[in-house]
């Protein structure tokens, strides 16, 4: 997995970096086959913002949280990212690839 940590107005110091890594190495653990992932991390007056960008073979997974804490933010994002995977995973798995005539009547 390709992992990209960008700022806006926001140096990436090492310790953020470590942060959002282990944060996500979680959203690995429900699903491997994120192909690339790109976070951008920015900070307006009295906000943090963090977006997500998650690459999935057939989707783009997109996450967005504000908050006042930077830390906060990344915990909150990592958190609805990890949800949407799960749903986007539990989607994937439901097709069958049964044929209509192996299927059970009743």
């Amino acid at each position: 997995m390709n992992l990209n940590i960008s700022g806006h107005h926001v140096e990436i110091t090492p310790a953020i970096k470590e942060y959002v890594v282990t944060k996500f190495a979680k959203v690995l653990r429900h699903f491997d086959h994120v192909i690339d992932t790109q976070v951008i991390l920015s900070r307006e007056p009295l906000k943090h913002s963090a977006e997500v960008t998650l690459r999935v073979p057939g989707k783009d997974i997109h996450c967005e949280v504000t908050d006042e804490n930077l830390y906060a933010a990344i915990d909150l994002l990592s958190d609805k990212t990890d949800r949407q995977v799960i749903k986007y995973k539990t989607k994937a798995s439901n097709h069958s690839n049964e044929s209509a005539k192996r299927m059970s009547v009743g």
